[in-house]
């Protein structure tokens, strides 16, 4: 559930991720039109692709994550690349002791490894206790129609040459949920292949559920959209978009 193997090959098979679109969406939704200094807190970072963005743009950026493996990697890419980003290891349900952030992100369906009500319902409070008055929040979720369309009793995969994975989607064990199992296979330099697999679960909830949350939690929901546009989401809209403020 962490990636913890599969971050030795997360970049290499995630490389059509679009990640400068989430970058174009945090612009559009925040106005934050050219150089940012603002401090930014990016939740379920992973690899640290997109937070390196994020930081190449002018944000204060700090990353949190369960997976010390894919920390290892942000941090060898930060330095590599001469940016200054913290990358914790820490649940996105127990997150405390920082000062209040301009921006928070949980980009990338990260919030659909969630699996219970109150998981949720306590990230959405730890947000808004980190989050300064007037701050975004911004996050995106797979939507109910991909859970159940999309991907339950699909089959994808991919071959780089150096790694290939096969990825099988059924149904989980709550209702709009998915279990993910994943096998994949890295070259050693013996030119043998090793086996790893993991098992990831994500579980989504309704628009009109999530927003009730934010806002029991203190949030205004600013929009609703889909699919890395300003547009209201539709019947078979893949992935929902909610930008938030704290009053």
């Amino acid at each position: 559930m962490s990636y913890e193997s599969f971050a030795l090959v997360y970049d290499q098979l995630m490389a059509d991720v679009p990640y400068d679109s989430w970058m174009a969406f945090l612009v559009e939704a925040t106005g934050d039109q050219g150089y940012s200094a603002k401090r930014l807190l990016d939740v379920g970072c992973g690899t640290g692709e997109w937070t390196l963005k994020a930081s190449e743009y002018g944000y204060d950026v700090t990353g949190i994550d369960l997976s010390s493996s894919m920390l290892a990697i942000a941090r060898e890419k930060a330095e590599e690349a001469g940016l200054k980003v913290d990358f914790l290891e820490m649940n996105m349900t127990d997150v405390q002791g920082f000062e209040p952030f301009d921006r928070i992100t949980i980009f990338c369906d990260s919030l659909n490894y969630l699996e219970t009500e109150e998981e949720v319902q306590k990230t959405f409070a730890n947000m808004a206790a980190l989050l300064k008055s007037g701050g975004y929040f911004l996050f995106d979720v797979h939507s109910v129609y991909k859970m159940n369309h999309l991907f339950i009793g699909q089959s994808y995969h991919d071959d780089t040459g150096e790694a290939a994975y096969i990825w099988d989607s059924f149904e989980g064990e709550f209702e709009n949920s998915v279990e993910h199992e994943l096998s994949f296979f890295i070259e050693e330099e013996s030119g043998l292949y090793r086996r790893y697999d993991e098992l990831h679960k994500q579980r989504t909830f309704t628009a009109k559920q999530y927003q009730k949350w934010l806002e029991e939690a203190g949030f205004q929901v600013k929009t609703i959209s889909a699919d890395f546009t300003m547009d209201a989401p539709e019947e078979t809209s893949e992935r929902i978009f909610f930008v938030c403020i704290k009053p």
